[in-house]
């Protein structure tokens, strides 16, 4: 099982929008190497859901609910989408800030390629960022 890191801005749709709603379709990414990583996503893979603009951090945890399809409203085969369900929210936030200090990331394709709506995150990566949500916030 592969984990993923995918973004969203919260006023577009929010964390709480998804576990309202049970789930969506994840569509809407043009970027190719995002493409790429939608390709290669799997029913049943984790993915930690990002809020972007002002909040950018790490708050909840998604699975990946079906194989990537293509996009039925993009008329270009090229263009994927994948349903995502909600799982839960995490204890607390993980922000970008605490993700960028903290030297156990280094290598995190979020914080090298910062732009991606769609990013890879290895196993040692998750196991820290579910780390960091379970502990207290440095004042």
């Amino acid at each position: 099982m592969a984990c993923w890191l995918i973004k969203e801005e919260p006023t577009h749709y929010s964390f709480d929008d998804l576990a309202r709603d049970g789930g969506t379709v994840w569509a809407g990414v043009t970027n190719a190497l995002a493409l790429i990583h939608i390709r290669k996503m799997k029913k049943g893979d984790e993915a930690f859901y990002y809020h972007t603009g002002g909040e950018k951090a790490v708050v909840g945890l998604a699975t990946i609910a079906s194989d990537p399809y293509p996009d039925p409203d993009a008329g270009d085969p090229k263009r994927v989408v994948v349903r995502v369900k909600p799982v839960a929210r995490l204890p607390r936030n993980v922000s970008l800030a605490e993700m960028k200090a903290n030297p156990n990331l280094a290598g995190f394709d979020l914080l090298r390629i910062s732009r991606l709506s769609v990013v890879p995150v290895g196993e040692a990566h998750r196991r820290e960022i579910l780390r960091m949500s379970r502990a207290r916030a440095r004042p």
